[in-house]
């Protein structure tokens, strides 16, 4: 028994292909250097990275989850590319956790420096890492707010990817002499490469699942760290009740710097205090600020401006450090470049609307039961007043607790109409991009059934559950993103003059990711 928790343990450092190490290794590509390894090639080598299904559930069933080893796993391959967690001091980072709100704190915080730069001349750069991405993967890496470019990315790939095959012995005694590290990782450990070779001196890391055993949780000095809304999620890795989560959502906080949050539910909070006093960090619990008030925050909701408030902290703390001439008096209004930075802010697939002949789009990835509640609540506001049916498109794959977050979502529409109609068509679709051609490169995924999306297993899941909660919506399980979004098309076709479909394309991020990248044909965002 303890060999086979052994063996399953290992798969936490997925072991590459021969074929793929020969292809992509400096010294059987020399032929490939002159011509130069492109994007296209280091997304390929990035998606051999990811764990295969089957090797997920095997670990599941044994009931590993990441613990401490994923941190010292980490920190290994940080020293076989050349670096130690010391070095990412210079990068100045504010370090961000949470359930709901995470990647719009991240984006406020971002958009605030970048306000200020452009006003101080400080930071030089910024650094923003957030996932997933939506359309291209290097979105998840942005300098000054906008992703790296394919040549940049391709570069930094490559250079860690051989750095980490010629200093295979470093840190033996941390990682395996031959591994390289999963999926995820591996873009935490690019990012640091980027931002240090880049001369990045303010960086913004939103963590993945977690906080205490995730990967950019290998900052031991951050700028400061703040937590945003907590709640269930990711139920199997971080566990079932909202303490456990939150014990999870601390381990970002580190003595010697400042920690932030916002009015949690009372067992979360707890949690927040217990392990802030454990750690000799002083927490500090965030009202909504008052200097707020007269800021066009979008959407205008109280959970939106928690989020803003939370920035708002960890701005000033970081520009507390990092400009002399910047202090803190909050007896008076916003400086200028804050409210910019917050009415400015560009944070995309999250209550986007989108015209387009015969279709409104509203747009807004949720992967929460209360994140989906806000998002119908969102869409019934916007959508309000307008005439023609409303549609949504929805999926979450590879997520069996997904069923039950359908129930808010069509309730929250059905309160929200004056005549208590919900949905007239509602869309579940898989995440594979296009009808054709399957998955965009950058969106392959080999971490879910291919059998249950070839079977739409899940699709059917949903439409089961949404006849029996609403058995007047017209319910359509289709394969693709594409055609899910030509079949909210086709239903603007004869509709009266002044009416338009209002389409809600709400769920997974990949999901939303797909579907504006269809929606603009664009590559990236």
């Amino acid at each position: 028994m303890r060999h086979v928790f052994s063996v399953l343990r290992s798969l936490t450092v997925t072991t590459l292909n021969p074929k793929i190490i020969s292809f992509f290794s400096p010294s059987a590509s020399r032929t490939m250097a002159t011509q130069g390894r492109t994007y296209n090639d280091a997304i390929d080598a990035l998606n051999s990275l990811q764990t295969p299904f089957a090797q997920i559930e095997a670990r599941r069933k044994a009931g590993i989850r990441p613990d401490a080893t994923s941190l010292r796993e980490m920190r290994g391959y940080l020293a076989r590319i050349g670096y130690s967690s010391s070095d990412l001091d210079q990068l100045n980072i504010i370090h961000v956790a949470g359930t709901k709100g995470k990647g719009s704190t991240c984006a406020f915080v971002d958009s605030i420096l970048r306000q200020h730069r452009l006003r101080e001349k400080i930071p030089r750069k910024i650094g923003l890492f957030t996932s997933p991405h939506l359309i291209a993967v290097r979105e998840r890496i942005r300098i000054d707010s906008a992703p790296i470019s394919e040549n940049l990315f391709a570069r930094y790939f490559f250079e860690v990817w051989d750095r980490l095959e010629t200093n295979s012995a470093t840190a033996a005694e941390q990682v395996e002499p031959g591994t390289k590290p999963i999926y995820a990782r591996y873009l935490t450990l690019l990012s640091y490469h980027v931002f240090l070779s880049e001369g990045v001196d303010a960086a913004v890391y939103e963590t993945g699942i977690g906080g205490e055993f995730d990967a950019t949780n290998v900052v031991d000095r951050p700028v400061a760290s703040g937590i945003s809304t907590l709640g269930i999620d990711h139920v199997f890795v971080l566990g079932d009740t909202v303490d456990k989560i939150a014990w999870h959502k601390a381990g970002i906080m580190k003595p010697g710097s400042p920690a932030f949050t916002i009015e949690q539910v009372p067992a979360a909070a707890a949690v927040l205090r217990e392990r802030a006093a454990e750690k000799g960090v002083d927490l500090r619990v965030l009202e909504v600020d008052p200097r707020l008030e007269n800021v066009r925050i979008r959407p205008d909701a109280v959970f939106q401006k928690k989020n803003a408030t939370l920035a708002v902290a960890l701005a000033e703390a970081a520009l507390s450090k990092l400009d002399p001439a910047f202090s803190v008096d909050r007896s008076k209004p916003l400086p200028k470049e804050f409210v910019d930075g917050l009415e400015q802010v560009v944070w995309r697939g999250r209550c986007e609307v989108k015209q387009e002949e015969g279709v409104t789009w509203h747009v807004d990835g949720a992967h929460t039961v209360d994140s989906l509640k806000m998002a119908a609540r969102w869409f019934v506001d916007e959508a309000a007043g307008n005439k023609g049916p409303k549609v949504l498109i929805f999926n979450q794959q590879g997520r069996s607790e997904a069923v039950d977050f359908l129930d808010g979502l069509c309730n929250t529409v059905k309160k929200g109409d004056p005549a208590g109609k919900g949905f007239e068509h509602v869309i579940f679709c898989t995440n594979v991009t296009y009808a054709e051609t399957g998955y965009k490169r950058d969106f392959v995924n080999h971490q879910h059934n291919p059998k249950d999306i070839q079977n739409m297993t899940a699709q059917r899941v949903f439409a089961e559950k949404w006849t029996a909660l609403d058995p007047s919506a017209k319910v359509h399980v289709i394969p693709s993103i594409e055609e899910a979004i030509n079949t909210a098309r086709s239903l603007a076709e004869g509709l009266g003059e002044g009416q338009k479909v209002q389409a809600l394309i709400t769920g997974s991020l990949h999901l939303v990711g797909g579907a504006l990248g269809i929606l603009e044909q664009a590559d990236a965002l």
